[in-house]
């Protein structure tokens, strides 16, 4: 309960399931009285009209029957009430009620009753305008400076504003771009009209300059009709505010200074006359009215601003002077007079809560009862408390701040991979070449322990694999619940993926309400995207893993993939992917070393991860603990650059193919504003060949979106094998190395930071983003390194000579003893770990060329891992056998 509450003077609540809005309610003395005392009008979509004139006998009295002195239905929705001197000849006051489609002027008058009922009150219709547009809202006042009188200005649903010189129609003009309607408002000192656009901005129309303009009758007529007619409209001065206006008001301090107040959504702005921002506030709480009035203070003005929380703030300027509770949410508040109350604040809820009041505070008046006084045992309580103290502490330790449970305890997820391929192959538009594409089944099975609702599943594998479904939704309405689904994954482009994990992501909410998502990996098979293939003993890209154990036999390893089971197959295994590619794998005799080999650089990387998964694997099942790989020869980095730098063309040819296209759609566009010019045109003109650029751009529009389209998916298809390379350079640097699985992990996060390679963000710069975080951190090798700044934009490069000096100097500080980590005290300077010195982090060209000739000593590719030698069977694997 707030102290500070809106203290009820006389309220009441009007009709049943009645709406109202903001332009329902008005004070005024309506009825010519003459005593200075406001009435209160109120206007509803129902059609119902109510005239108020409030007399409690204390404060706080609800509303009695003789406080009603009008009410009346119109049978057509009132949107808005106004009253002003709108009848010519009499400068009396009149009431306007305006409805979608019709305006009405009325007389309020009463009659003196000589019986107890007291004065009796009626309005006489003293004209009314049929409207050719529905009407949204209205405004008046002496437009062009008139004496005596008010004009009524009504816009329409459609931006048209209509301007009515009392009982005649004088013109009617369109806003320039209008969509939807503002709210309206007139300033008499500027003399001109004030609304907020479609586009969010605030705009001010002279009244002569909407005068003088074209007529709305002529909207549709052509241009140079239009130049003849009259004046084209033009705005008098905007200022963009971003954000929807609710309502727009105007203030006068004097006779010399005028201000424009607009509420937005979150925010309401005080203007000058020309548009300039006098001051803007930001609020805190959504609103829903607003009223400013002249404050007592000099040259300061009050606002009230109601919202959506039932308050009622009073600011002066920007300063919040008060906050009062409301029972209601205002939609319309106005300040008046009534029954020599001055200042009475009078609000309007959408459903019919009408409510005088005035600030105040309302002190609560409950005293607590007094309680049988007893004396206080200390020593009591204090062993009370510290028991206390001792159960808290034991449920901290146990539990946490929160009561924590497993997430297996509400929901448990497994995937198991079908062994088999399924029978009827599930694969459609495939992109495969001739080999037959086979499907395998998958099947995730979800047990629920508690009730949940709108639980998803969402299964991702690596392209080009693709899955028949990918979104699951389920209701265990009861707890114990086992629901199992299936899908099928297959091979759909004619190159393979860089990994062969899926991954199941499962997401609910706990009976809390607090969201656990879940996540379940599945491993599919290699025969679903290779077959075994021919073994040939040359090719372009070698590499080779040496081992601590002695060689297996490779039909152990890949029972699958034998053609024969003849002695020949036992060291020596092809592999034939689906599109074409091969790779081959020999196992030396008499050392512990394998060989893969292909004629794709990036095809090497699922043979070799799958080797040494299955090599682990099976020394496990051995139950050898000690088993470990490593790689002694030189890292192939000419290998991976080559598909860095094909990627990165891949990037600079999309760039200029939307440049390209962009320039095209721009011609097309002017050739046709033209051609429209033409057509529209009473006196036919030639075209001038116009029709043949139209078509020969139209073409060239096509064919570049073609090739933009085709460009696209080689650079998908060039991601996804820089995404193997990637994972292959990782292990091998790995294994070379001997990291751990956290400097592995941070590796990973620095070469393979995007799931999706976009124009916008692409592989390159993030890469060397990331790298050269890792050069001036934990490889840095002196403060001075720590200290350089790198640019915070990422931006495409112009080339790729930056990001391959940058991983052949990571690779450089590798093999120089630096190591990983993330923690803080691994910035420190390495030269104590690093023997012989290394190289620091270059600062211009002169500098990296430098650097890349002392690493050109250090990683030099050797003959075999070039495409130009042919490799001799045995050498230079010694011991590997044909």
């Amino acid at each position: 309960m707030s102290l500070f509450k809106a203290r009820d003077w006389w309220s009441t609540v009007l009709g049943e399931k009645e709406e109202f809005d903001q332009g329902c309610l008005c004070l005024a003395d309506v009825d010519n009285s003459g005593n200075g005392q406001d009435k209160i009008i109120v206007g509803s979509f129902m059609g119902y009209l109510r005239i108020f004139n409030p007399h409690p006998v204390k404060t706080g009295d609800g509303a009695q029957a003789e406080d009603l002195l009008l009410e009346v239905h119109l049978r057509d929705p009132i949107l808005q009430v106004e009253v002003g001197k709108f009848v010519s000849g009499t400068e009396m006051l009149h009431l306007a009620v305006l409805h979608s489609r019709k305006l009405c002027v009325y007389s309020v008058s009463g009659t003196l009753g000589n019986v107890e009922h007291g004065n009796q009150y009626q309005i006489k219709l003293m004209y009314e305008h049929n409207l050719q547009r529905t009407a949204c809202n209205m405004t008046y006042g002496s437009f062009g400076g008139v004496k005596g009188r008010d004009l009524i200005c009504i816009q329409s649903v459609d931006g048209m504003l209509m301007v009515f010189e009392q009982e005649s129609y004088a013109f009617g003009r369109f806003l320039p771009g209008s969509l939807l309607p503002g709210p309206l408002a007139y300033s008499s000192r500027t003399d001109s009209f004030i609304t907020v656009s479609s586009c969010r901005q605030v705009e001010s129309y002279k009244y002569q300059v909407l005068a003088f303009a074209t007529d709305a009758d002529k909207r549709q007529e052509t241009e140079q009709q239009k130049l003849g007619s009259g004046k084209r409209l033009v705005v008098d001065w905007t200022l963009n505010i971003g954000e929807q206006a609710l309502d727009i008001c105007i203030v006068s301090f004097n006779q010399s200074a005028s201000s424009v107040f607009v509420l937005g959504e979150r925010n309401f702005f005080c203007l000058k006359d020309n548009g300039q921002i006098r001051f803007m506030k930001k609020l805190d709480c959504s609103p829903s009215c607003f009223l400013p009035y002249c404050s007592v203070s000099e040259g300061t003005i009050n606002t009230l601003i109601g919202n959506h929380n039932n308050m009622l703030h009073i600011y002066q300027d920007v300063t919040l002077k008060w906050a009062t509770q409301l029972p209601h949410i205002p939609v319309a508040v106005r300040v008046g007079c009534l029954h020599d109350l001055k200042g009475a604040i009078v609000t309007l809820s959408d459903d019919g809560h009408l409510q005088c009041s005035y600030l105040g505070t309302d002190p609560s008046l409950f005293q607590a009862p007094k309680v049988e006084s007893r004396e206080l045992n200390y020593d009591e309580l204090d062993t009370e408390l510290k028991e206390l103290q001792k159960i808290i502490k034991e449920v901290n330790k146990s539990q946490g701040v929160w009561p924590m449970t497993e997430r297996e305890d509400d929901l448990k997820v497994s995937a198991m991979v079908s062994p088999n391929f399924d029978a009827v192959s599930q694969a459609t538009d495939v992109e495969v070449g001739t080999d037959l594409v086979p499907s395998i089944t998958v099947k995730i099975t979800l047990q629920n322990r508690v009730v949940l609702q709108k639980v998803k599943l969402s299964i991702y594998v690596q392209p080009p694999l693709v899955l028949t479904c990918d979104q699951f939704t389920f209701e265990f309405m009861t707890p114990e619940m086992t629901r199992t689904v299936g899908f099928s994954v297959y091979l759909k482009r004619s190159y393979i993926p860089t990994e062969l994990e899926g991954n199941a992501v499962v997401s609910y909410s706990r009976p809390t309400g607090i969201p656990r998502v879940i996540q379940c990996k599945f491993r599919l098979p290699l025969k679903l995207i290779c077959l075994p293939g021919q073994p040939s003993k040359t090719a372009s890209h070698k590499i080779t893993i040496d081992t601590n154990k002695s060689p297996v036999s490779l039909l152990s390893l890949f029972p699958g993939f034998a053609n024969q089971s003849d002695d020949d197959q036992v060291n020596i295994m092809g592999f034939r992917f689906l599109g074409g590619s091969r790779v081959t794998l020999l196992a030396s005799k008499t050392s512990q070393r394998y060989r893969i080999q292909s004629e794709q650089f990036e095809d090497l990387w699922l043979i070799t991860n799958e080797l040494i998964f299955r090599l682990q694997q099976y020394f496990e099942k051995q139950g050898i603990k000690d088993f470990a790989c490593s790689f002694s020869g030189s890292v192939p980095l000419q290998e991976y650059f080559e598909l860095i730098d094909h990627h990165f063309e891949l990037r600079i040819n999309g760039e200029k193919l939307e440049e390209l296209l962009s320039e095209r759609a721009v011609q097309f566009r002017a050739i046709q504003r033209r051609l429209l010019t033409r057509f529209k045109d009473k006196t036919p003109a030639p075209l001038q060949h116009l029709d043949t650029l139209l078509d020969g751009t139209y073409k060239q529009v096509i064919a570049l979106a073609d090739a933009l389209e085709e460009n696209q998916d080689n650079l998908f298809q060039s991601f996804t094998r820089l995404k193997s390379a990637t994972h292959l350079m990782i292990l091998l640097i790995g294994l070379w190395q001997k990291l751990r699985a956290d400097q592995t992990a941070i590796l990973e996060a620095a070469f393979l930071p995007l799931q999706e390679d976009t124009q916008a963000l692409g592989w390159e710069e993030t890469v060397d983003a990331a790298v050269s975080h890792l050069l001036k951190t934990c490889l840095s090798k002196s403060s001075k390194e720590q200290a350089l700044n790198f640019s915070s934009q990422l931006n495409i490069p112009k080339d790729t000579s930056r990001l391959k000096k940058h991983i052949t100097l990571l690779c450089d500080r590798l093999a120089k003893g630096g190591r990983l980590c993330l923690s803080t005290d691994a910035a420190a300077p390495q030269t104590m770990v690093m023997p012989g010195g290394c190289a620091t982090i270059p600062e211009s060209d002169l500098e990296e060329r430098s650097i890349e000739q002392e690493s050109t000593e250090l990683f030099t590719n050797h003959k075999h891992l070039t495409a130009e030698t042919p490799t001799p069977e045995v050498t230079p694997l010694q011991g590997v056998s044909e």
